[in-house]
């Protein structure tokens, strides 16, 4: 058993929304997440909080002061704490495109303030510890490729505004690079957006081993692509060269950690574009070491603990609901964080 007690171990409850709705399967409340995610035990370890989904119909994003005060209650009598959030930037939840029109860029900001609002009340209400608030461009690829450079200009822009809201609270906010978002879908063009932003202080980079993964193949921007174009998953030492690569650019901007697995595909379904599949723990398909690939993202260059993590949070969006109603799958999935908590820990 671990003697580790960093970085605190938590589930991610927006796999309940995520990718479900009336094209897919029915969400699953947030109530039954919270359950699922204190339920979990792994010799005798448990999860140590939860990440949350500011939208409905988990956590609005217009809850009062008496929602989330109940809020609070609800998840401490569980046992459990709240670590980073995800503002609901889009435009079905009310956002708007940061590279889009003034009244986009609007919507965009409002809803970054809200959420800023939400993590802050709910650090006050001594639920909430730690963690940042999630962001990302809320545009697609296609539209961001019309005019990349400008693109990018717009997006670091708005999310230097959002740097601003996210001071005014005492709050940070990362960036979650995942291949569906423009700007935002490779790795080169990551690092770009956020040294444009040059607010390093108060942005960074939320890695997501399944969506970065997806970077070292280079879906959605061929000319970034790190692996070997031929390359069958059949050399170790080619994968962790190419992991080296990926992670010199993006571990100093990380301030965020989701483990996950992936399978090398890309998956969306119900309103969600494709992105980065999320796989179980234990899927025989995976192509990640979920421990060992973990510290290329929790060590530095040399091998040393970087500490900069108080969470990390696991991320299964768009399984099946027959799948995440499973006791086992929590189970599976505490087991692989634990193992990183084991070997990375402090």
């Amino acid at each position: 058993m671990s003697e580790n007690t960093y970085p605190k171990l938590h589930n991610a409850a927006w796999p309940g929304v995520v990718g479900k709705g009336p094209d897919s399967e029915p969400p699953i409340d947030l109530d039954t997440m919270l359950d699922l995610t204190a339920a979990a035990e792994v010799n005798g370890r448990k999860f140590d909080g939860v990440d949350l989904f500011l939208s409905d119909p988990h956590v609005s994003i217009d809850s009062t002061d008496d929602d989330l005060k109940k809020l609070a209650d609800k998840i401490q009598s569980k046992g459990l704490v709240v670590g980073s959030v995800v503002a609901p930037v889009w435009p079905p939840t009310g956002g708007g495109s940061a590279m889009g029109s003034d009244e986009d860029k609007s919507k965009f900001l409002t809803q970054v303030k809200k959420a800023a609002g939400i993590a802050s009340k709910l650090k006050d209400l001594g639920v909430r510890p730690y963690g940042v608030i999630r962001i990302d461009s809320a545009t697609d690829v296609a539209s961001w490729a019309e005019d990349p450079a400008g693109s990018t200009k717009k997006i670091a822009e708005t999310f230097l505004e959002s740097c601003k809201i996210a001071e005014d609270h005492g709050e940070r906010l990362a960036a979650e690079g995942e291949i569906c978002w423009g700007g935002m879908h490779s790795w080169k063009r990551m690092v770009e957006l956020l040294e444009a932003v040059g607010r390093p202080e108060t942005i960074g980079f939320q890695a997501d081993m399944a969506h970065t993964l997806l970077y070292l193949m280079g879906y959605n921007a061929p000319e970034d692509r790190i692996l070997p174009a031929e390359w069958n998953w059949d050399n170790d030492d080619t994968l962790d060269e190419a992991l080296k690569t990926l992670t010199a650019a993006l571990r100093p901007w990380t301030i965020d950690f989701h483990v996950a697995q992936n399978d090398a595909t890309v998956k969306g379904s119900g309103s969600h574009d494709k992105t980065g599949r999320h796989c179980l723990a234990n899927d025989p398909n995976g192509k990640l070491d979920i421990p060992r690939h973990a510290g290329f993202w929790l060590r530095d260059e040399n091998g040393e603990l970087t500490k900069k993590f108080q969470h990390i949070c696991w991320d299964g969006c768009m399984f099946s609901n027959d799948i995440m109603m499973a006791p086992d799958t929590w189970n599976n999935i505490l087991a692989a964080m634990v193992a990183v908590q084991e070997r990375h820990g402090y």
